[in-house]
């Protein structure tokens, strides 16, 4: 979460959005077009839980990977939150 939450404030300005750490989640707040995201750790299971654009994305850990990944398409953390800013915002973005 920590490697996210610095690749996030590192374009947050340039791409649109307002990063907010609340309770251990991050939230994304989008003016254009209007959105939210929630990212959350869930430690006890392993895993990161993302609620973007209507849809609940759960990433587990991957050993493989040594990162989380999201089972249904093989995206790691990083650049899956890459593609859905880029969803929602229409610019393209890359965390690093």
């Amino acid at each position: 979460m920590e490697r996210l939450s610095r690749a996030l404030y590192a374009v947050e300005e340039a791409a649109g959005f307002e990063v907010e750490e609340r309770g251990g989640a991050l939230q994304l707040d989008f003016e254009e077009p209007p959105g939210t995201f929630v990212i959350s750790p869930n430690s006890s299971a392993l895993q990161i839980w993302i609620s973007a654009l209507t849809t609940s994305f759960k990433l587990d850990w991957s050993e493989a990977y040594a990162d989380f990944v999201l089972g249904t398409s093989g995206e790691p953390l990083l650049p899956l939150v890459g593609r859905l800013i880029t969803e929602q915002t229409g610019n393209a973005v890359t965390l690093q």
